[in-house]
């Protein structure tokens, strides 16, 4: 570290990093409304707006794909073309695919919109009682990969009646 070019951070390093950071958060779009968040989002379950975003989604699994926080996984065994060896392996999966909820006999989030459902709700909501923060950090990558533009922070404040507001400008 001795190499490395430095000086002692002045009151004017820190001015301008906290007006750069004030500006960039007066310019970003949408606010999520977090207030209450998790149980009211919890007291949706049996929204048609479930339905309305279920029919959009394509079930591609763009958004899980790129999100920071999103972990599920499926574990399978694959044996030699032989049969002489078998491995167990963990890949990547989305909770978007039919077959991650599969468990005898079918898949217990058979549609599209119950697997959307799952995961917003996992994300804002039952997310706190796992890891006691939110499971979104906010982005918008999700938004960004999602072919058909679904929007989690609109779907998030349709289903709680809160409107998707634009952030004030400072």
């Amino acid at each position: 570290m001795e190499a490395v070019d430095s000086r002692p951070v002045t009151q004017g390093d820190l001015d301008w990093a906290e007006a750069s950071t004030a500006d960039a958060a007066a310019r970003m779009g949408l606010r999520l409304h977090t207030e209450g968040l998790p149980g009211a989002l919890m007291a949706t379950l049996d929204s048609q707006r479930w339905c309305e975003v279920g029919s959009r989604c394509l079930s591609c699994g763009n958004c899980t794909m790129v999100c920071p926080t999103c972990f599920c996984s499926s574990v399978h065994d694959e044996s030699s073309l032989s049969g002489s060896t078998v491995s167990r392996v963990q890949r990547w999966d989305s909770c978007f695919s039919l077959d991650h909820s599969y468990i005898h006999g079918g898949s217990v989030r058979s549609g599209t919109s119950d697997r959307y459902r799952q995961w917003l709700t996992h994300k804002l909501s039952t997310w706190w009682g796992q890891f006691g923060e939110s499971g979104c950090v906010g982005c918008g990558r999700c938004i960004s990969w999602c072919p058909v533009g679904i929007d989690l922070v609109e779907e998030a404040n349709a289903l709680l009646g809160r409107g998707a507001r634009r952030r004030e400008a400072t």
